[in-house]
C-alpha cells in the first residue's frame, strides 16, 4: 500500500542522503503512517483508516463522522 494518509492526504516527501564525503543518494521521507478502528455510529460499524499521527488528531478533534465525511469528499472508498 502506498504512504498515504487517507484524511490529510500527506505523501511521501523526497529528497538525498548525504554522506560523509557529500555524496548524494535518493531517499524518501514517509509519514507516520497508523493503521486505526473507528467505531462509525451513523452505520453501526467499525471502520478501519490509514492516517498519519497528524490525522489522528483531526480525527479526535473533529469526531469520526466528520472526518469519514472529509475522507468521502476526497473521493475514497471507506
Amino acid at each position: 500500500m502506498s504512504a498515504h494518509c487517507m484524511l490529510t492526504g500527506a505523501r511521501p516527501g523526497f529528497g538525498n542522503h548525504i554522506s560523509h564525503s557529500h555524496r548524494r543518494t535518493s531517499r524518501r521521507f514517509d509519514p507516520n503512517i497508523q493503521s486505526k478502528r473507528y467505531w462509525l455510529p451513523s452505520e453501526g460499524r467499525y471502520v478501519r483508516l490509514r492516517l498519519s499521527a497528524r490525522g489522528i488528531r483531526t480525527v479526535d478533534a473533529i469526531g469520526v463522522e466528520a472526518a469519514v465525511a472529509r475522507i468521502r469528499a476526497r473521493g475514497t472508498k471507506v
